[in-house]
């Protein structure tokens, strides 16, 4: 005896349909603002002299992570201009920072929701269980009825797919802030606002920031997919390798993102480390 057929799929192009068909004023308005802000910042990044980027970012590096990250921004940036991919590394860049971004927006008070809230919690597990299980290319199909061609598919496919790491680590963050922490604040009539802010996020800052490198890790390897639903950048480069069988392109521009993937990578976990535990302890202390 065989089970009956659920047509899953169909059920989601009915959903997807019904979406295009309704909410075009919707997606118009967030694939105007995701592009805008994509291609701005894109813009800008490509206006000034290379050299001048690359010493801005070794900068970064070396305030932020130490000399040898520094070091490795000014090879590996002077490498990714020396190569001839400049342009498609500032593309996939301002891509990767503007889903991330967006991501963060989103993942940080969604996990903030669930930690505070058991109920919350219990809605969003299976929810991110399906959204991290599920392959990367499956995004880029709704993405394209949705908003069509170009970066904005992209965007909005990578910050679908990196949105439940950032919740899940921020979550784990905040519940695991020592109770006494807690108590203590409210021992001094603390309100609960200030609580979550002074005392249990500063606390939480190096599960949330794991939770952001990880995000924007995911967003780099997303970026790359994309770039077959027409997003540009070095996704665009890599295809193109992969489509002519040229080793050379392929290679060339899987090392402009290990150079991307590395230092953001470093950056972020650098701001990790740096968290406000000593400022939450005295606040806890002194009663805010």
């Amino acid at each position: 005896m065989e089970l009956p057929r659920l047509d899953v799929g169909e059920w989601f192009a009915t959903i997807v349909d019904w979406c295009t068909d309704n909410l075009n004023w919707l997606f118009d308005g967030i694939g105007s603002v995701g592009e805008a802000a994509v291609e701005g910042l894109a813009e800008g990044l490509l206006a000034l002299p290379p050299l001048v980027v690359v010493a801005i970012l070794a900068i970064i590096g070396l305030f932020v992570a130490g000399w040898k990250v520094g070091v490795f921004a000014l090879v590996g940036f002077a490498l990714i201009d020396s190569i001839e991919l400049w342009e498609p590394a500032m593309d996939t860049l301002a891509l990767v920072l503007v889903s991330a971004l967006v991501a963060v927006l989103i993942s940080i008070p969604l996990g903030i929701a669930a930690a505070r809230n058991d109920m919350v919690s219990r809605v969003a597990r299976p929810v991110l269980d399906l959204m991290q299980t599920m392959p990367a290319f499956v995004y880029l199909i709704p993405a394209i009825f949705f908003f069509s061609i170009g970066v904005v598919p992209g965007m909005v496919a990578t910050v679908i797919f990196t949105l439940p790491p950032g919740v899940r680590l921020t979550e784990l963050g905040i519940r695991g802030v020592d109770p006494e922490m807690v108590e203590a604040g409210e021992a001094f009539g603390t309100p609960p606002g200030r609580i979550l802010t002074r005392i249990q996020i500063p606390l939480a800052m190096p599960s949330i920031m794991a939770g952001v490198n990880q995000l924007i890790m995911l967003s780099l390897s997303m970026v790359v997919i994309a770039g077959m639903v027409g997003a540009g950048g070095l996704g665009e480069v890599v295809l193109q390798g992969i489509q002519r069988v040229d080793v050379a392109t392929g290679f060339e521009g899987g090392v402009a993102v290990v150079v991307l993937a590395i230092f953001l990578d470093r950056v972020t976990g650098a701001l990790g480390d740096r968290s406000s535990v000593s400022r939450a302890t005295a606040f806890a202390g002194a009663g805010g």
